[in-house]
């Protein structure tokens, strides 16, 4: 069935990568039947028939030790086999231990003998794989290398041996006389503690509470016990039941079998989400009785001789270095996250350049010892031209690894003694101190726009963004937000220059800012106190002289500013986004008022058009498309009397955006204009592109034809182009009679200037 679907789908599911594949069916059921098997053991081996405990204790065994295997390599992940591959390490040692014991003579007795030492040359190392395998899945889960769990541990085990030091290994050495079985014997209790706390930490480690991890708590425990329980039989101190010990093991093993088979394991070596927390009442109680343990102990009980002597020393000085060890990390960590807060608050996340909050800072402390060394500051504030563009193309992932490659360029060519900071979005600022009087910020304006001429090596391949940079200085009286803000100043006339540019600073400049805020502020509301208006041009005819349309245009007129020219309110209105709404209600009320003139012409005239001024950030608005089909509905004007007029500088701002919302208007059936045909790019390859129907040729070509201008070839190389791909052509600012004599001879189709007529409001404008 599913062959049949991959055929009809004409496609291939692939197999789902190693590392997400499901644990195996019937994992969890094994596991829990593995954790029932342990209690079943327990009471059997301790109140079952005699001749059945033996068999069943390697039994035990055997299937703990096949299940820890078996979840190793089946339930675990590729990925993160490794500490349970360890595991399974420990557990054939284990094994290999009980079968010495099982198998080699006087290797089982209690009192022991020398043969008991055999065993422990495989349990032993058992245990330190079983230690190195669960402080491996630690450090898989845990993300916070600073948590001090294995130094607790340390402290815990080190308590613990001072303990089995005290009550069991030294009665025992005196009651069997076998001092290095008894120590080895004491080993056990110890790491066994050791064990618990590293279980103990796994589930500290995250909020996850797996069953896994459980089952390898309550088998750590069990296995303590069964360790603790051990030592005291041998060591002559208690009568325990052997078969209590094996049981404890038995039960211990098949619940770390349970363990591994469970599909939980695997949230064992994955990292868990840092959780941060204070020490709890019952981890603090531990480590004080760690502690506090041996102190009482050793005040308590008297020092039975030379060796008894020295293995307290020994286990005392480890309590304590390991608590020096645990302060002095404690207060290393502290001191780190001081620091780390310090400089988040100092230094920008992103590309780790000082912030706006340092750059402050480091200005104001130059500016007095500026005026000592007769110097000025500097600053260079750079902004990246279209990086909107970057983001709105590849995505702001790619948008941050073009500020991180921007940042590294521009700290590796400063001096040293410099500051590159940056202050927000895609603004840097570079701060400089130099000799007064110098030239040294202008020189390193100069070499940074050249460096922004070499692409950026970024991971969708070289991407080459200009910067505009604006230059602004001051002695040592310098304010650092005043000179940011002049800086700031200066790089917006950078941009207003055409961009890729550096500007300098000067008190003008402020005056045309302070300006530029009171033109915005006051054509906020323009249109709603209805000081906007639409004027109408008409486009003629050339063969004919007949008019075939007219082109809007926008004014604006302020109670007490009076007259605006659009050169001044249109870059305000485009940089601030409110020619969007503005651009769409001109569309409305040209388009209402064509509707009205071809409702009052005679049948049989000539059908007139009307054509329109698309901005930039119109062009990047998808909602246009649904405006232009609103007027459409409203007016019930047809598709092809409404001209769109786009330029080539504002289609390239962002092509791929453009080039979708022109495919929508298109496919509306509205005519599409380039205006100011030959200023722009001007590639045919991109004109080639574009959903055109008109090319307007700019006034500034139009001037000197018809007097053998140097600009004649240039407009008949224009309308042979565009004859060839079937385009009319617009000539703009015809405003003599040789100029339209001269471009009708030439073929031209329309023409526009004042010699046709200025632009009028629609109650002025004649129609022929």
């Amino acid at each position: 069935m599913l062959d049949a679907e991959r055929e009809r789908a004409g496609t291939e599911f692939p197999a789902a990568p190693p590392d997400q594949r499901p644990p195996p069916r019937h994992a969890r059921t094994a596991a829990w039947l593995l954790a029932a098997a342990a209690t079943i053991t327990v009471v059997f081996l301790t109140a079952g028939p005699q001749p059945l405990r033996a068999p069943l204790n390697l039994a035990g065994f055997l299937t703990g030790t096949a299940a820890i295997g078996y979840g190793a390599w089946r339930v675990a992940v590729p990925a993160d086999r490794a500490p349970w591959r360890h595991m399974t390490a420990a557990a054939g040692l284990f094994l290999a231990g009980l079968i010495t014991r099982i198998v080699v003579p006087g290797a089982a007795v209690s009192p022991p003998t020398p043969m008991a030492l055999l065993p422990d040359v495989f349990v032993v190392p058992g245990y330190l794989m079983a230690a190195y395998a669960f402080a491996g899945m630690l450090r898989r889960r845990r993300a916070d290398h600073d948590d001090p769990a294995w130094v607790d541990a340390v402290l815990v085990g080190a308590g613990s041996a001072f303990l089995a030091w005290t009550y069991l290994v030294a009665p025992s050495i005196e009651r069997v006389g076998l001092p290095l079985i008894q120590f080895a014997n004491s080993f056990f209790p110890v790491i066994d503690v050791v064990l618990v706390v590293l279980v103990a930490q796994l589930a500290l480690a995250g909020s996850s509470r797996a069953p896994a991890l459980w089952l390898f708590v309550l088998g750590a425990a069990l296995l303590f016990t069964g360790d603790l329980l051990y030592s005291i039989r041998d060591g002559d101190l208690a009568g325990v039941p052997a078969d209590l010990v094996d049981a404890l093991y038995s039960a211990a093993f098949l619940l770390f079998g349970a363990g591994c088979v469970h599909p939980s394991m695997r949230t064992l070596t994955q990292p868990q989400q840092i959780m941060v927390r204070t020490l709890s009442f019952t981890r603090t109680a531990l480590i004080a009785a760690a502690m506090l343990g041996p102190v009482i102990v050793a005040i308590v009980e008297p020092i039975t001789g030379f060796v008894d002597g020295a293995v307290r020393v020994l286990l005392c000085s480890v309590l304590i270095l390991t608590v020096l060890f645990r302060v002095v990390r404690s207060n290393n960590s502290r001191a780190r996250a001081e620091n780390a807060i310090r400089r988040r608050a100092t230094h920008d996340a992103l590309t780790d350049l000082p912030n706006r909050e340092l750059l402050s800072d480091t200005i104001g402390a130059w500016s007095g010892q500026a005026v000592a060394d007769q110097q000025e500051i500097s600053l260079l504030f750079l902004d990246l031209d279209r990086f909107k563009m970057v983001n709105d193309h590849w995505g702001h992932q790619i948008g941050d690894e073009l500020l991180c490659a921007v940042a590294g360029r521009l700290s590796a060519h400063v001096r040293s003694t410099d500051l590159v900071a940056r202050i927000g979005g895609d603004e840097f600022v570079i701060a400089l101190a130099g000799p007064s009087h110098s030239i040294l910020a202008e020189s390193v304006a100069g070499r940074l726009l050249a460096l922004f001429e070499q692409p950026f090596p970024l991971s969708v391949g070289d991407v080459v963004v200009s910067a505009s940079i604006g230059v602004a200085k001051a002695g040592g009286t310098a304010e650092a937000l005043e000179l940011i803000r002049d800086a700031d100043t200066a790089m917006y006339k950078a941009k207003g220059s055409g961009r890729n540019a550096y500007a300098l600073f000067d008190t003008s400049l402020r005056e045309d800012l302070k300006d530029r805020m009171s033109l915005e502020q006051a054509f906020r509301g323009a249109l709603e106190r209805g000081e906007l208006y639409a004027t109408y041009q008409p486009i003629v005819d050339l063969a004919t002289g007949e008019v075939d349309g007219f082109e809007t245009l926008m004014r604006w007129e302020h109670p007490e500013l009076g007259f605006i020219s659009p050169l001044r309110f249109i870059p305000v209105a485009e940089e601030t986004g409110l020619i969007v709404d503005a651009g769409a209600w001109l569309l409305r009320e040209a388009a209402g008022c064509l509707a009205r003139w071809r409702a009052q012409r005679p049948p049989g005239a000539r059908a007139l058009h009307m054509s329109v001024n698309v901005s930039v950030r119109q062009l990047r608005d998808r909602d246009l498309a649904v405006v232009v089909r609103e007027v459409l509905a409203e007016t019930g004007l047809p598709p092809d009397a409404l001209w769109l007029e786009i330029t080539e500088s504002g289609v390239m701002e962002d092509i791929e955006t453009a080039l979708a919302t022109l495919a929508e208007l298109h496919e509306i059936g509205v005519v599409m204009a380039v205006d100011d045909f030959g200023t722009g790019y001007s590639s045919l390859s991109y004109l080639n592109r574009l959903p055109v129907d008109i090319v307007k040729l700019d006034r500034s070509f139009i001037n000197d034809v018809g007097q053998h201008g140097a600009n004649e070839s240039i407009v008949r190389a224009v309308l042979a182009m565009a004859r060839e791909l079937d385009l009319r052509v617009v000539a703009e600012g015809v405003e003599t009679e040789l100029q339209r004599d001269w471009l009708r001879d030439q073929a031209c189709d329309l023409a526009q200037g004042w010699l046709f007529g200025k632009p009028l409001r629609a109650a002025e404008t004649v129609l022929a």
